[in-house]
């Protein structure tokens, strides 16, 4: 398995493994214009994150493009989420995409 390398626009990256598969499901979904919404949403004890695809862009969201990936950033969002790393997992037991964010500590008020 090789390496994945990151493609950075200030803000929030992506992995070229998550990018890859963004493209795929993007295609699959064969609506021009759409492209991965990314907000963080405040939570009991942190935060959780929501990934959605969006063909709509939003006063003060902020756009960027991976390679052909759109990844769309709404203003609340975009200070937590500057530096963090969208990847992708394929590995036997674990599919799926994960978020690497420096933003956030590993305490909190739950434990």
């Amino acid at each position: 398995m090789s390496e994945s390398t990151n493609t950075t626009t200030r803000g929030i990256s992506l992995t070229d493994g998550a990018a890859d598969k963004l493209r795929v499901l993007l295609e699959q979904e064969n609506q021009p214009g759409l492209r991965l919404r990314v907000a963080v949403r405040p939570g009991g004890c942190g935060v959780s994150y929501q990934m959605v695809f969006d063909n709509e862009v939003l006063d003060g969201d902020q756009v960027r493009d991976f390679n052909g990936v759109g990844v769309v950033v709404d203003r609340f969002s975009a200070p937590f989420l500057d530096g963090a790393t969208i990847g992708f997992i394929d590995a036997p037991g674990q599919q799926g995409f994960t978020i690497d964010n420096p933003n956030v500590g590993g305490s909190g008020c739950c434990g």
